[in-house]
């Protein structure tokens, strides 16, 4: 069982990438786009400190979502969770339970933790990792090498 769970442990690695940058990206489409209609969000002005978070959730939340540049958009989402918890929800008391900070927290450590773990299997980043690889075999191979060698003595 245990082998079982650890060889899927990649991949819902993945899927909680996923479900957490949808989730993301659906506050920012209700602070930018308006959907879903969200009457706090009614009024977002896009030059405001709330408008600029809507930017941010929105683009961060759909490259996330995605697996694009995973680490360098975690680290982004994860300080902006932080300062939501701090401007928000910590002048309310200190227990994120009684001050409803929970969500900022575990947004905040979730998206920290992808800045370590990386995307997981089922991203672009990956995808593109496997072109790399794919590129650097074919320009290891010989026939690569002496094509290479003809095109360089030829120009």
């Amino acid at each position: 069982m245990e082998n079982l769970l650890a060889a899927w442990a990649p991949r819902v690695l993945s899927v909680l990438r996923i479900y957490a940058g949808l989730l993301l990206f659906a506050h920012g489409t209700a602070k930018i786009l308006g959907f879903p209609a969200v009457p706090s969000f009614a009024s977002v002005q896009i030059n405001s400190l709330v408008g600029a978070s809507g930017l941010i959730e929105l683009i961060g939340g759909a490259l996330f979502t995605v697996g694009l540049f995973t680490r360098p958009v975690a680290f982004i989402l994860s300080g902006l969770a932080a300062v939501a918890y701090f401007m928000v929800s910590a002048p309310r008391g200190f227990h994120p339970i009684l001050n409803n900070g929970e969500l900022a927290s575990l947004f905040s450590f979730v998206l920290i933790y992808f800045v370590f773990s990386g995307p997981g299997p089922w991203s672009l980043d990956r995808m593109m990792k496997l072109n790399d690889h794919v590129t650097d075999a074919e320009s290891d191979s010989p026939h690569a090498k002496s094509s290479h060698a003809r095109k360089t003595a030829s120009a």
